[in-house]
């Protein structure tokens, strides 16, 4: 593009040459350098200012030049009861031309509106530009709107008329904002992975951060952990569209005018083989394909909705657990933390799932969701209050901050769906409503209270509006409802930072309110409690990015059950805590590590179990939360591993590479040992010995638990 031209431009009235007649309830807009003129002078002086601007900024494209072009361009424009230009419309020859036109009324700045009847109004502009410049140039007093005598709040119908025929095309997508996201209210995605990225900044001393409710807002995390700088320093130097979109983008970047939209394709593709002492070497795979939307509508509501299309066939471990979930209406399974399985060929699991919401942020303080998805309640990598390894389930959620307080509360539609209380082909209904209140005590002390109530659709009773209160204490409206008109349980978490590279957390959680139990020494049934204790050391050694993580999870038997079955702490055949449900000692060694797009993690666990032995309605030993304690073996003497002693190892190794940050597209791969002993040998609790190694091309937005 050649230098800028000097010229002057003329502007033509439907009136050739004729004064702008101004009523006494009219007046022009203003610019700054106008406003010591007279208000007679006013339009003089708003047209030379006009035209100066435009004569210092006009860039004329080559091609006007190439192509010897002699002729016009005619621009439409406004001016707003705002003071902002709008160039509304624009005939000319070459697109560039249109660009050109554009690009400088982008720079033009916020003037005084005009007015009539000294009320702000909109005032439009017809504006022929000669080419070349050097044709144009400049009479006094010609500088008109596009009535011959305007009325300021009634457009020219010409105008208007071209206005409405050209909206369509003056929809433009702008250059993609890469802070959208990063200062959205969507949730990052629950993935241990993507949040050990920045757990450490969210953990230092000093911060006012709350960690323990899960999933985090971008919005919440960005101030600690800048993710449009941690972009820039990941992102590769690719030029070409396909470059781009595979290292760097989304696949579709859509901005405009106080809005954006992504549009991204999904896989989580996976080809393993299985080494079982129990059966022949076997291939496995899991073939998900996908689609995730996610944009912004102003400042205050952002969306997000994934639609996941999945077939697989697992190691046989996991096939029999899948089985063991098998829910009502003659599916086979249910595959843990996705949904409902249809059989496939050759006995493999066909798998739809979709998950989404849509995220409202009134003001500072409140945050409203309404979606499909999964939530987690803790700093480790197991929750005891409330985790993501169940399928998703409807939700409505309120999260309030302010001071060192941030308060979530949740109102959950779940589903039991046993055969035995499945009606007319339906799964019976449960609710659930939890709330919990976190609070920084200190710098370095973080304490949180917890608590939840299930009910059922028993009696027509529906959705409880007892439960909408955020502040009721659950366990009276329990008692209000009936003695088995809900299951309530409570909860404590804490967590001490002892400097900005250690941290150690906690949580407690009671299933059954009876303080003489709890603390007794007898071993009474009714002693339903868990407890974890961990410890993060961050940059472990002084090796930077290196992450270590200490775990341990005790859960005595009977927690989580009811003796109203179907008012257990379970969704869709599968707890909502532990995944391993009760009776359990669990020692947890994890390390993560990361260099720029390569990472690594290996996991060890160490537990010992007590498992059901034969008919649950016969004896229940409290391991299983599908159970009534009615059917308890005892009142007293109640011990841990009762039932069928099950010790069990598992150790898992990830190495991969992100292929793209913007998607969390990755390649890896994924060993898993494991080793299971039971004392008792029977058809549903066998000794098994399983190395299962998994390549994969996954797109991470949720976490997989092989871990049972």
């Amino acid at each position: 593009m050649r230098n800028k031209v000097a010229a002057f431009l003329f502007l033509i009235s439907v009136l050739s040459n004729a004064q702008v007649v101004l009523s006494d309830f009219e007046k022009y807009p203003v610019f700054q350098e106008c406003k010591d003129a007279s208000i007679n002078r006013l339009p003089d002086c708003f047209n030379q200012t006009i035209v100066d601007f435009i004569t210092k900024n006009l860039k004329v494209p080559d091609k006007v030049f190439q192509e010897q072009f002699e002729g016009k361009i005619v621009l439409l424009f406004e001016v707003t009861r705002e003071g902002k230009f709008r160039l509304l419309y624009t005939d000319a020859i070459y697109k560039e031309l249109k660009i050109a036109a554009q690009e400088v009324f982008d720079l033009l700045p916020v003037i005084e509106p005009a007015t009539y009847n000294s009320e702000a109004t909109y005032m439009q502009f017809s504006l022929p530009v000669l080419l070349p410049l050097s044709r144009n140039k400049i009479e006094s007093n010609l500088m008109e709107s596009t009535g011959a005598s305007p009325r300021l709040n009634k457009p020219d119908v010409n105008a208007t008329e071209n206005k409405l025929q050209t909206e369509y095309d003056r929809i433009q997508n702008k250059i993609f904002d890469l802070k959208n996201e990063s200062k959205s209210h969507l949730n990052i995605p629950l993935s241990h992975q993507i949040y050990s990225r920045f757990d450490q900044e969210l953990n230092s001393v000093g911060v006012n951060t709350h960690t323990a409710s899960k999933p985090f807002l971008y919005s919440s995390v960005d101030p600690y952990y800048d993710f449009t700088e941690k972009a820039a320093i990941l992102r590769k130097p690719k030029t070409t569209w396909l470059g781009r979109k595979w290292y760097n983008e989304h696949m579709v970047q859509i901005q405009g005018d106080n809005y954006w939209i992504t549009l991204d394709p999904a896989a989580d593709l996976q080809l393993g083989y299985e080494t079982d002492e129990l059966k022949k070497n076997s291939f496995t795979y899991n073939n998900t394909r996908a689609v995730f939307v996610q944009g912004g509508l102003g400042k205050k509501i952002n969306f997000f909705a994934a639609v996941y299309e999945s077939q697989g066939r697992f190691a046989q471990y996991y096939n029999d657990i899948i089985r063991s979930l098998r829910p009502d209406g003659g599916n086979p399974g249910i595959v843990p933390g996705r949904g409902i399985a249809k059989e496939g060929r050759k006995g493999d699991f066909d798998y739809p799932t979709a998950e989404g919401y849509i995220s409202y942020t009134p003001n500072e303080f409140f945050n409203v969701q309404l979606g499909h998805g999964k939530q987690f309640v803790g700093d480790g990598y197991r929750s005891l209050l409330l985790s993501d390894n169940t399928s998703y389930f409807p939700y409505l959620k309120l999260n309030t901050k302010f001071w060192k307080i941030k308060y979530t509360n949740t109102w959950t539609s779940l589903r039991d769906v046993r055969p035995e209380v499945t009606a007319d082909g339906s799964f019976r209904t449960k609710y659930m409503s939890n709330h919990y209140l976190s609070w920084n005590v200190s710098k370095k002390l973080n304490l949180g209270f917890f608590e939840s109530v299930l009910w059922d659709d028993e009696n027509d009773r529906g959705f409880d509006f007892n439960y909408l209160n955020p502040v009721i204490f659950y366990r009276a409206i329990e008692f209000s409802t009936g003695s088995r008109g809900g299951n309530a349980l409570i909860g404590l978490t804490g967590k001490y930072k002892f400097n900005n590279h250690l941290n150690f957390y906690g949580q407690i959680v009671i299933d059954e309110f009876s303080g003489s139990d709890i603390l007794g020494s007898n071993g009474s049934y009714k002693n339903k409690q868990g407890f974890q204790f961990g410890a993060k050391y961050y940059d472990a050694f002084g090796v930077q990015n290196l992450t270590l993580q200490g775990e341990y999870n005790q859960v005595r038997p009977y927690v989580y059950s009811n003796n109203e079955i179907q008012l257990n702490y379970g969704h869709a055949n599968q707890s909502l805590a532990h995944q391993w449900g009760a009776n359990f000692k669990e020692l947890i060694g994890i390390a993560r590590y990361e260099y720029h797009r390569w990472y690594g993690s290996a996991k060890v666990i160490f537990g010992t179990r007590g498992f059901e032995i034969g008919d649950i309605n016969d004896v229940y030993y409290g391991g299983s939360i599908y159970g009534s304690d009615e059917n308890r073996p005892s009142d007293n003497g109640i011990d841990f591993f009762q039932g069928n002693k099950v010790k069990s190892f598992h150790a898992d190794l990830e190495m991969g590479y992100l292929i793209n940050p913007a998607t969390n597209l990755k390649v890896y791969i994924n060993p898993i040992f494991r080793d299971f002993k039971s004392e008792i040998q029977d058809v549903q609790t066998f000794d098994t010995n399983t190395l299962w190694v998994n390549i994969g091309f996954r797109t991470d937005l949720f976490n997989w638990y092989y871990d049972y």
